[in-house]
């Protein structure tokens, strides 16, 4: 009994002296530093440790429907949903000088229809209730004690050629979402873009590097009916092989982050200098087929991507806190011959009265995102003075392009962003309102190919909080 009231002692103490104004308190009175990490130090000088992030992101979105969208049953003109884009936790740490272990669990994309590939295709209700899933469960290895020179890895991980946008670090994007085309074979063969995989990568002077082979996952088991055989590429239902992937990067001014495996920074908001150059690729044999030149054929063909980019993350005037982030890549992508897939990032409809040449996920947001062509990728944005609104942050306007000229759609598809991040913590609190336009399309007769008949757009505000 006497420790009982012992506790509740020292516990109304801690409250009271919590309540009152800093400036109130004794000067006895230790006063603990505010920490922005969830960190545990295994040994005394934190080389060692493990650390906990939390991430969530909450949509608001106000979307006009491309033409035919229904929702439940119900045709939409227009839609409004609320929805988490993300919610995630990761769990990691350097358990000693050379071993680090990583994990990602989380969910993706969940709003009311809970939007997932079973519902969008056949009408089935899924269930809502299994969304959260591992993303991340990788051991890596540090060859060259204190370097960076070589780390060897395994497991399920993100780790990957093509792009930065292939595996970005999602906590500290510059605009409201990335370029999901980048992730190219997303929920296709892989898991949200993760793969299991064997990978080195490394950084040697101002060349960071990562190659990867991978195992990807059966088309048939990503939860979606798969497209019939016909004359137009699709995933091949029929044997596996591996994929190769890699990625090459100069640095000319700071080096990039290299902590965690395989993500990628958005933006530094100015604490590093970033000028890189970056080639990456993705190849896999037998990874698509198609009919030959009968319906009885059937043709193999090798999936080939590869691009080329530049990327820029810099202070404009350091004392000030401005700061300048600007990408450009090109990318050519080989799926396959007329390879095309639509996709709408949670999308908030369930159907179409409206198909488009056989095409599945046209209703809603979505636009042909993934397809054999060109595309090619920009995006820039500024950063503002560091307390351009005093203690409530500082703003960061940004503008996103993506131009594709795919084989099975005529002329250019260009798909525009404008968006403004309001920075109340930096990206541990901050709020974007983003403006999105696309085209949508009808598929021509006889060739089948589509065709832009206007345009759509959707206004989204996101609040995120990670810590």
């Amino acid at each position: 009994m006497r420790k009982l009231v012992t506790i509740l002692g020292l516990v109304s103490t801690n409250f009271v002296y919590a309540q009152q104004p800093a400036d109130s308190l004794s000067p006895s009175v230790k006063r603990i530093p505010e920490k922005n990490e969830l960190k545990y130090n295994l040994n005394e000088s934190g080389s060692h440790f493990f650390k906990v992030t939390f991430l969530n992101q909450t949509w608001l979105r106000l979307n006009q429907s491309n033409p035919g969208t229904t929702v439940v049953g119900d045709p939409k003109d227009n839609t409004f949903d609320i929805g988490l884009r993300r919610t995630r936790i990761q769990l990691f740490g350097q358990i000693n000088d050379r071993v680090l272990l990583y994990f990602q669990f989380g969910m993706n994309n969940f709003n009311f229809l809970n939007a997932s590939p079973a519902f969008n295709t056949n009408g089935t209700v899924s269930n809502r209730k299994i969304q959260a899933f591992f993303h991340d469960a990788v051991a890596e290895y540090l060859v060259f004690k204190n370097k960076d020179y070589l780390k060897i890895g395994g497991g399920l991980t993100i780790v990957s050629g093509l792009s930065r946008f292939t595996q970005p670090g999602v906590s500290n994007i510059m605009s409201m979402d990335v370029p999901v085309f980048a992730q190219a074979t997303v929920d296709q063969t892989d898991e949200f873009a993760r793969k299991l995989s064997i990978y080195a990568r490394g950084q040697v002077g101002p060349i960071d590097y990562r190659v990867a082979v991978s195992d990807p996952f059966p088309i048939q088991t990503n939860g979606a009916t798969p497209p019939a055989l016909g004359p137009n590429a699709n995933f091949a239902l029929k044997g596996q092989t591996k994929q190769l992937q890699g990625m090459l990067l100069y640095s000319f001014f700071d080096k990039e982050s290299h902590q965690t495996p395989g993500y990628m920074t958005g933006t530094y908001l100015g604490k590093k200098k970033i000028v890189n150059l970056e080639a990456g690729f993705i190849t896999q044999k037998k990874a698509v087929w198609h009919t030959g030149d009968t319906a009885t054929d059937t043709v193999y063909r090798t999936m080939n991507l590869w691009s080329v980019a530049a990327f820029v993350d810099m202070p404009v005037n350091r004392a000030r806190g401005n700061a300048i982030n600007a990408y450009l890549g090109y990318f050519n992508l080989d799926y396959g011959r007329n390879y095309l897939r639509y996709n709408g990032l949670m999308n908030p409809a369930s159907g179409t009265t409206q198909p488009i040449g056989g095409l599945s996920g046209t209703q809603g947001n979505a636009f042909p995102m993934f397809g054999t062509g060109q595309v090619i990728y920009s995006q820039l944005g500024y950063l503002f003075r560091q307390d351009l609104l005093g203690s409530n942050g500082t703003l960061m306007p940004y503008a996103q392009a993506q131009l594709g000229n795919y084989d099975r759609v005529n002329g250019s598809m260009g798909v525009y962003s404008l968006g403004l991040n309001w920075l109340i913590k930096g990206h541990n609190s901050k709020l974007t309102l983003d403006y999105q336009n696309r085209p949508y399309y009808i598929a021509q007769p006889v060739t089948g190919k589509l065709e832009e008949q206007g345009r759509r757009g959707q206004l989204v505000l996101q609040y995120q909080v990670f810590i």
